[in-house]
């Protein structure tokens, strides 16, 4: 017989997790004020709110950890992490920051200014809100299928060729500080780019001399798919194909807490040697010496290591696989998705599953909340509420997609907790026709509203 698919790792440590009541979630829900970011972690079952930072590190990243050198300067740690940026993406200059949106911060502090016009595929949330708190505008340049979840694409995230040159055409050069190709591209329900369309964006930049910059959290996961779904790539590994992703631009922001499988870190990793002398200046003023920036000498070995078993494809198929065994459970049952299934996360079509739900109430936050009542389980709203306000309007923005994300840890969970996940949200779906009234904001931010944000049932 054909032997079936098993995780390429084994268990070693485990945590203790505790079953709660619907009527303690209740409770739990409102004294949040339906915001699930301020639940308790010990109030969560299967915590899916996000994959980035909350995956569980090898041993070797563990003993990496123990030999982390702490020196203010000239660490060894770092040299071991700039080698392995280097190798694993080609990029010779690199700066450590403590997590991808400090990488964010810095690199945009250095190239954006007000008026400016970062086109790009949907960014996501911290991008669009360092953009925007720059008096920038993040222009939206997402192919028109992602839009549609029923469509089985095999590149959701690619860049909309007419729409990006229609930014270069209209806009002087001087406007645009860079185009942004997030890999994968999380708004759009973690859907890949392909080497085509990196490729063609790429040239298209060239020709209108502008900049390329990766949003590169998810890139081997990008690059997996590449292998997987595009010609001429499946003979390649992921660290060739990568090295191939990287060529086409000039630099990248990093959360290592994705794809790298660590805790806490980031960093910016620079083709041109004068813009990362640039970006240094800003680098020490908000997060450290240059071989530091804000990690710890264990932090930075932990990413080294993390890189390398990041872009191994066994453990690359281990939890892409995981993520569609959720989605397949869920497909079977009938509950919409957005498809195909992304790398990292399912993303649920909160539109088509309460259609009835005025948009001004919230769906994607309402069923949110309606799956931690269920089964204790935490997602995310990737939808009105996280799109924010207009800047200049302060309208509410309703995006196309109005989605819920369910994240998974790598490493994390069993294939029955995923189960158990599927099982919470059938139970919703086959009782959704009872939930016929949604959320309203009392009080929220200005800016990246979704994390704070707090509601009231209507």
């Amino acid at each position: 017989m054909e032997l079936p698919f098993a995780e390429s790792y084994r268990i070693k440590m485990v945590e203790p997790l505790r079953k709660s009541s619907r009527s303690e979630r209740e409770a739990w829900i409102k004294d949040a004020k339906y915001n699930l970011f301020n639940l308790k972690s010990e109030q969560v079952f299967v915590d899916l709110l996000t994959d980035s930072g909350t995956g569980a590190m090898s041993d070797r990243q563990w003993s990496e950890m123990m030999i982390g050198d702490e020196s203010y300067a000239g660490a060894t740690s770092y040299y071991k992490l700039k080698n392995a940026i280097n190798t694993i993406t080609g990029f010779p200059h690199f700066l450590p920051t403590h997590q991808g949106r400090a990488a964010e911060n810095v690199l945009f502090s250095t190239l954006i200014k007000k008026d400016n016009l970062i086109p790009g595929n949907a960014h996501f949330d911290t991008t669009k809100g360092h953009i925007e708190w720059r008096k920038a505008i993040a222009v939206d340049c997402t192919i028109d299928e992602a839009s549609n979840t029923t469509l089985e694409h095999p590149f959701k995230g690619n860049i909309d060729l007419q729409k990006l040159e229609k930014v270069f055409k209209e806009n002087p050069k001087e406007r645009i500080p860079m185009v942004i190709i997030t890999v994968t591209c999380n708004t759009s329900g973690g859907q890949p780019v392909s080497m085509e369309n990196i490729k063609a964006v790429s040239e298209m930049a060239r020709k209108y001399g502008i900049k390329v910059i990766f949003d590169a959290a998810r890139f081997a996961e990008n690059a997996y798919f590449i292998k997987n779904r595009e010609a001429g790539y499946q003979d390649k590994s992921i660290r060739e194909i990568v090295l191939e992703m990287f060529s086409y631009g000039d630099g990248m922001t990093m959360s290592s807490k994705k794809d790298a499988i660590v805790n806490m870190g980031g960093f910016i990793a620079l083709r041109d040697e004068s813009l990362f002398r640039e970006a240094s200046t800003f680098n020490i003023m908000f997060e450290g010496f240059i071989t530091y920036g804000g990690m710890s000498g264990r932090d930075m070995n932990a990413v080294a290591q993390g890189l390398y078993e990041g872009t191994e494809y066994d453990t690359l198929d281990t939890r892409i696989k995981q993520v569609a065994y959720l989605g397949s459970l869920l497909r079977e049952a009938g509950v919409p998705l957005q498809m195909p299934f992304g790398g990292h996360a399912i993303f649920v079509d909160a539109k088509r599953f309460l259609p009835n739900l005025p948009k001004e109430q919230f769906a994607a936050q309402t069923l949110a909340i309606e799956l931690y009542l269920e089964g204790g389980v935490r997602t995310v709203e990737i939808g009105a509420i996280l799109a924010d306000r207009d800047p200049v309007t302060r309208e509410n923005r309703y995006p196309k997609l109005e989605l819920v994300r369910l994240a998974i840890p790598r490493r994390t969970y069993t294939n029955n907790h995923m189960a158990y996940v599927a099982a919470s949200i059938i139970n919703v779906w086959e009782r959704r026709n009872s939930i016929t009234t949604g959320y309203t904001i009392t009080r929220e931010a200005p800016i990246m509203r979704h994390f704070t944000v707090e509601l009231d049932k209507i």
